[in-house]
């Protein structure tokens, strides 16, 4: 797939549905338990190990980035689409928001204490997923804490619309946790915990925890 077009398509998507999906997700967190006590154990982990700036990469309208700061985590978000990173700074005008992609990430060496990517690397292709996680161990200090959150599965699908039935062209990849440990692994990560949650619906979902190694 070529680069530019699935970035393009992405940023393009995100800025059509961005109000809508801020709308949606305002109180998804209220609802989901279990993703909330995987944030307050990101949040806890962070803060025993030293503390530190922690990056919210794929931030989306900053819902997650300031549920983290509500945690005590010093929380910031980027975001690959702009009119997400208008909608971010509009609800939540006292935190950090800037645009930037995953995949050529404007962070320097070793300078956050940890980083989240929650359901953002879903967007992702396969063969630029490695440059994603690279940037990701460059960035944390040694030490530094990652979760991924994502879809598990075995296929890609193309999304033409959501959120309002606005139209996007998006693929959303779903990856089995051992093959994403894998990959974490090659990437100089240690794997310290891999979670499932709702095993028995359509489309599971799973959070994993990995530690750049010091």
């Amino acid at each position: 797939m070529n680069s530019d077009r699935w970035l393009t398509d992405t940023r393009t998507s995100y800025d059509t549905v961005a109000v809508s999906y801020a709308d949606q997700m305002r109180s998804a967190i209220a609802e989901l338990p279990y993703m909330r006590a995987a944030l307050a154990l990101f949040a806890d982990l962070v803060r025993i190990a030293g503390g530190g700036a922690v990056a919210d990469v794929g931030c989306g309208p900053g819902h997650v980035t300031a549920h983290l700061h509500d945690l005590g985590v010093d929380a910031f978000g980027i975001d690959l689409s702009p009119v997400m990173i208008d909608v971010a700074r509009r609800d939540h005008p006292g935190l950090r928001f800037e645009v930037g992609s995953m995949t050529d990430l404007a962070l320097d060496d070793a300078s956050i204490a940890g980083l989240l990517a929650w359901w953002s690397l879903i967007h992702v292709p396969d063969d630029a997923v490695p440059a994603a996680l690279a940037h990701f161990h460059r960035a944390l200090r040694p030490g530094g804490l990652l979760a991924l959150g994502f879809h598990v599965g075995d296929e890609s699908r193309l999304k033409t619309q959501g959120y309002g039935g606005h139209p996007m062209r998006i693929h959303v990849h779903r990856r089995r946790p051992d093959q994403v440990a894998a990959r974490l692994r090659e990437s100089g990560f240690t794997i310290e915990a891999q979670l499932l949650l709702t095993p028995e619906e359509d489309i599971p979902q799973a959070i994993v925890f990995a530690r750049r190694q010091p």
